[in-house]
């Protein structure tokens, strides 16, 4: 094992940024719980609420329709966020629908 010597102030230094730092995180950790994250709602949660596939979640975030945020490799979404799109999802499903009835007729047509 090697010792290493160090003044008295610079210890002292050290110690105070070190426990700047601790605090720093605490306040940090602290502000996660005023946000609510027991709230925020992952993939699963958004597809089931916007009855749509994995991929179209994928596409509303790559578009920037829906906001996001990520955490350890995991997506999660505000709930607000979610709703205020959800007459969005429903009206592009109308609009798709209608054009898929349109495309359908042309070809009976024919």
């Amino acid at each position: 094992m090697e010792i290493i010597s160090i003044e008295r102030g610079t210890y002292e230094e050290l110690l105070t940024n070190f426990n700047r730092f601790v605090e720093e995180m605490k306040r940090m950790g602290s502000r996660g719980t005023d946000k609510r994250l027991g709230e925020w709602l992952d993939n699963q949660d958004v597809c089931r609420i916007l009855n749509i596939s994995p991929r179209t979640l994928q596409t509303l975030r790559d578009s920037g329709v829906l906001g996001y945020s990520q955490f350890e490799r995991k997506v999660y979404y505000k709930p607000e966020d979610v709703l205020a799109i959800l007459s969005l999802v429903e009206q592009r499903k109308k609009e798709a629908s209608l054009r898929e009835r349109f495309k359908r007729k042309e070809v009976n047509d024919d």
